[in-house]
């Protein structure tokens, strides 16, 4: 069972409690988490191919790097801790910060924090965290979410929705 200590939080993202990650989740409690799109120089964005070791969502297609902020980790901080442990790179240099969804069902009650970065291969990738992963282009991932393809994750449509729409509104 994993015991990773995760902060519990309010409706307005506010450290209230502390609780294991098992119980935050079978509880539907608020908690924190970072997603980060990995670009290259081309424009098209890294997709990791969730593992079938992972309790949720397994063998789907995810966001480059992603996890839950732990407790006491500031939201970057641990965009690029999860970055690092996942792909095997530092993108400290690059990250910047998109948005930030609220939580919902959905989401799974996470406050999640929206990166992106620009960075080309190489790759080492987590093979606890990761079973494969490839370059996409964005029209590619743009038709895949538009038809609700069930090989992506909830998460990452409703990501890839508002990023395409942040990208429209700047």
């Amino acid at each position: 069972m994993n015991t990773e200590l995760l902060s519990v939080v309010d409706e307005n993202d506010l450290v209230i409690d502390t609780q294991a990650r098992h119980i935050i989740h079978a509880s539907g409690l608020r908690h924190r988490a970072v997603h980060i799109l990995v670009f290259n120089q081309q424009g098209e964005l890294f997709l990791q191919k969730r593992s079938m070791k992972k309790d949720l969502n397994k063998g789907l297609w995810d966001t480059s790097a992603a996890g839950h902020v732990d407790k006491g980790e500031e939201y970057t901080v641990s965009a690029i801790r999860e970055t690092k442990e996942e792909l095997g790179i530092n993108i400290a240099s690059t990250l910047q910060l998109l948005f930030k969804l609220s939580p919902t069902v959905q989401l799974g009650m996470e406050f999640i924090q929206v990166y992106q970065c620009v960075h080309n291969e190489p790759f080492t990738l987590n093979t606890d965290e990761i079973d494969e992963g490839d370059w996409f282009s964005v029209d590619d991932i743009s038709f895949r979410v538009k038809n609700n393809d069930p090989t992506l994750t909830e998460t990452f449509k409703t990501i890839w929705q508002r990023y395409i729409l942040h990208a429209v509104m700047k």
